[in-house]
């Protein structure tokens, strides 16, 4: 079996680490799995470049679609995927995030006409008329229009999501697609949306259980050169700046713990752009970058005392997934895919959303209860084993792709 993998990134960003997981745990399965994304990051000589192509007037397209609100419509060269040597050698196609640049779904019947295709959701951009997290916004259960947040990631100069989820609901009618979500908040979302017509999958994101352990906190700490004594918190977001990771209720969360608290306090951040946190916070910030080594992950996870995780729309977040593993219990707001990861009183705790002093309150909790601080991490850890294990999800999608092609011929 073969099997391409069509996504923006095979490392960059939430989708990107997700599919190269899937990828390599599926090699280990003995499944020839290659990708095709916009924006290569590794050298892997599985993994090849979305077909690019400047036709005449391309970029005087790119402008009119991109001033009427649609964006990616402009991208005509996805049109020559059929003619790359990843995809004709394909049994099926496993595609990811169809957003961020580099990819036109107005192609999709194209690409599908011949090959069984899944499409796992790793937001909600594939059921919206524009955004990738509609917040509390459920316009797109009827048909968008009249956007209230049409900068929401990705932005529109114009309000056309009525027109665009027109055209995406136009499109999956043409289609005979297996639709695969990671966390059973979404899957509840997409039945309610216009992909409700597919077959709907729930697949949690595998970790590499082997790599992703406890390591032994009291040498983790002195490796990063952290005296024992300290409460240590982490955080963690490609980009901390962002809106949606809600840094700035963290902020207001961790400046309303007790002052003799904050002093034993270090916080360790990776990502970019964690200057807010540093000027605004009381306590101290080691700040670490962003962070792709898996290894010096694990050991900065290990080095926590709990990871805080104050996102208002992760729909399943795979650094709570790595804390996990690692032994690590989470604080979180109660939001989208979180719980599935976050189980109150097992893994972690939740806090109200958009309630900075509930989160300070459970931070508060955890902290001063050790013995139960304790009994999470290795609930953690044995949750992780069972139940996120890279080589389970690899097996689920074997399963999954056995069926698709035994369907695609009937």
């Amino acid at each position: 079996m073969k099997v391409l993998h069509i996504n923006q990134s095979d490392l960059g960003g939430g989708a990107g680490i997700a599919s190269y997981r899937l990828h390599q745990g599926l090699l280990s399965q003995g499944i020839d799995s290659k990708l095709l994304v916009g924006i290569p990051q590794t050298d892997d000589p599985r993994v090849a470049r979305v077909p690019r192509r400047n036709y005449p007037l391309t970029g005087l397209l790119k402008n009119i679609t991109d001033e009427l609100g649609l964006n990616y419509v402009s991208h005509l060269a996805t049109w020559k995927i059929p003619s790359h040597k990843f995809y004709q050698e394909a049994d099926i196609l496993n595609l990811h995030n169809l957003h961020s640049g580099y990819f036109n779904y107005l192609f999709l019947p194209y690409l599908t006409q011949n090959k069984p295709a899944i499409y796992i959701l790793h937001d909600m951009w594939a059921f919206t008329g524009h955004c990738a997290n509609s917040f509390d916004c459920n316009r797109w259960q009827k048909g968008c229009g009249q956007c209230p947040y049409p900068d929401s990631y990705p932005a529109i100069k114009r309000d056309n999501t009525e027109l665009e989820w027109k055209l995406k609901k136009w499109i999956y009618e043409q289609l005979k697609l297996i639709i695969v979500t990671p966390s059973q908040w979404l899957m509840n979302q997409v039945k309610l949306s216009i992909l409700n017509r597919f077959v709907i999958h729930w697949i949690p994101h595998g970790i590499d259980i082997k790599l992703y352990i406890p390591l032994d906190k009291q040498e983790c700490r002195r490796c990063l050169q952290i005296e024992q004594y300290r409460y240590i918190l982490m955080t963690s977001a490609l980009n901390l700046k962002d809106p949606i990771k809600g840094m700035d209720l963290l902020i207001k969360a961790l400046n309303t713990l007790p002052k003799s608290m904050q002093k034993e306090i270090i916080l360790l951040t990776m990502g970019d752009g964690d200057k807010p946190l540093k000027s605004q916070l009381d306590c101290d910030v080691l700040s670490l970058g962003y962070i792709n080594l898996d290894q010096l992950k694990v050991m900065i996870f290990s080095a926590a005392d709990l990871f805080i995780f104050p996102t208002r729309g992760d729909i399943f977040g795979l650094v709570a997934q790595e804390a996990m593993a690692c032994g690590t219990p989470t604080v979180a707001f109660d939001v989208c895919g979180v719980p599935d990861l976050v189980r109150p009183g097992i893994t972690g705790l939740l806090a109200e959303p958009e309630n900075p002093q509930d989160l300070a309150h459970k931070i508060e909790q955890l902290l001063i209860d050790g013995e139960t601080r304790q009994k999470m991490s290795q609930n953690c850890r044995e949750i992780a084993v069972k139940e996120y294990d890279l080589t389970l999800q690899a097996q689920r999608y074997v399963q999954l792709y056995q069926q698709a092609l035994a369907n695609f011929t009937q």
